[in-house]
């Protein structure tokens, strides 16, 4: 399982810091999602984040700045549904429904299934599925090693994801409330390790 993290929707101060501190400590992708923004801003972030970091940056808006930046990769979603014609890196899109993982895998190198937990961001974002039917969608292999879950994504919830056999989990909400705590390197170097299964 791979670990990604998705930038909160606003700019922080130091965030070019910390996203390079997580790629520091294993984290295998940063996805900047700033659904807000404009280009200046998206490009200003990318700007002040090293360039041995960028093969690891995944853009959710401004696909654009791709032609300027080599980038892992690109995240579709509703707001941005279409790949350019440029493009060839890394594909990814967000998905709400088993029915859309079956739809859109064949067309992308890994998808989001959300939400997977309660939102840890999204106060009153309920998990959309029953754990019997993401443990069904695993025997049939709808979940499996292109399907990262993302929503209410905690350490605690890594050892239920593999058991599901999903490919990753996508953190937000509780990376980023604990980037002041004394105990975040730790932390995050706990998820990366606890990600691993014993074939890994």
């Amino acid at each position: 399982m791979k670990i990604i993290v998705i930038t909160p929707p606003t700019f922080l101060s130091e965030e070019a810091d910390i996203i390079q501190r997580l790629l520091d400590w294993g984290v295998a992708s940063v996805h900047i999602r700033k659904p807000q923004s404009s280009v200046e801003a998206t490009d200003a972030l990318l700007s002040s984040i090293s360039t041995a970091y960028h093969s690891q940056l995944v853009l959710h808006d401004h696909f654009n700045l791709t032609a300027r930046y080599t980038l892992q990769g690109i995240h579709l979603n509703r707001r941005n549904p279409v790949m350019p014609s440029f493009f060839h890196g890394t594909l990814s899109c967000s998905c709400h429904s088993l029915q859309e993982i079956k739809e859109r895998k064949p067309h992308c190198d890994y998808l989001f299934l959300s939400p997977v937990f309660d939102s840890i961001s999204k106060k009153g974002y309920r998990s959309a599925f029953r754990q019997e039917t993401l443990a069904q969608a695993a025997a049939d292999a709808v979940i499996d090693s292109k399907v990262f879950a993302l929503g209410g994504i905690k350490k605690e919830k890594l050892p239920t994801l593999r058991t599901l056999h999903f490919g990753g989990a996508v953190f937000l909400g509780d990376v980023w409330q604990r980037i002041h705590a004394d105990d975040f390197k730790s932390y995050i170097l706990d998820c990366v390790n606890t990600r691993a299964t014993p074939s890994e």
